[in-house]
């Protein structure tokens, strides 16, 4: 059960109803927009937020999701783990990829942009202090710095909302597997909703 109270899309601004067209949306799809709806000013903001980092990305589906899906790891943010993005999907992301996640360094199937990046998002995650000169040195092998500040940018959504979103327990309709386990990891599970 959500810790925070979800308000239905009857209760919430015209405004943001006119942004999200809920209607349209599963309970799923329209996620933690029904608890941001307490505040509508600040979920506006915040939508134009993250849909430039969406749609004016300058970095592959493919490379963001995984980034995306590690840090979920990391966060325990369960509804980020049960969700695959169809853009994603399209660009490469499927679940034997998403396995390869679960040691990114010794894949084979990713890039080494990809480990560089996704090893960028787990140090956001877990040890942001960790990152210094090599690490950088490292982005910039293989990404621009207007790249890098996009994938920081990124990064610090995904660590933030995610770690939100885990505190809000929304589980109430994700897949089985991700709604009582102690600890859960976003690969090598085939119940996952694309979006």
């Amino acid at each position: 059960m959500s810790r925070i109270s979800k308000l239905p899309p009857d209760q919430w601004d015209p405004r943001l109803r006119d942004a999200v067209n809920p209607d349209a949306l599963s309970e799923l799809e329209q996620g933690l927009t029904r608890f941001f709806a307490h505040c509508p000013e600040q979920a506006l903001g915040l939508m134009g937020f993250g849909g430039a980092l969406k749609m004016h990305r300058s970095l592959p589906d493919r490379l963001v999701e995984l980034v995306r899906l590690r840090i979920a790891f990391f966060n325990q943010c369960r509804s980020c783990m049960a969700i695959r993005y169809s853009d994603a999907v399209a660009d490469g992301v499927d679940e034997g990829l998403v396995c390869s996640l679960e040691r990114p360094q010794e894949a084979e199937n990713l890039t080494p942009a990809e480990k560089a990046a996704i090893r960028y998002g787990e140090l956001m995650a877990t040890d942001h202090l960790a990152i210094g000169e090599d690490t950088y040195a490292e982005l910039r092998e293989h990404f621009s710095e207007a790249e890098i500040v996009e994938l920081g940018m990124t990064c610090a959504f995904f660590v933030g909302f995610g770690r939100l979103a885990a505190t809000w327990h929304m589980v109430e309709e994700l897949p089985q597997a991700f709604r009582e386990a102690e600890s859960i990891a976003p690969w090598g599970s085939d119940k996952v909703e694309v979006r």
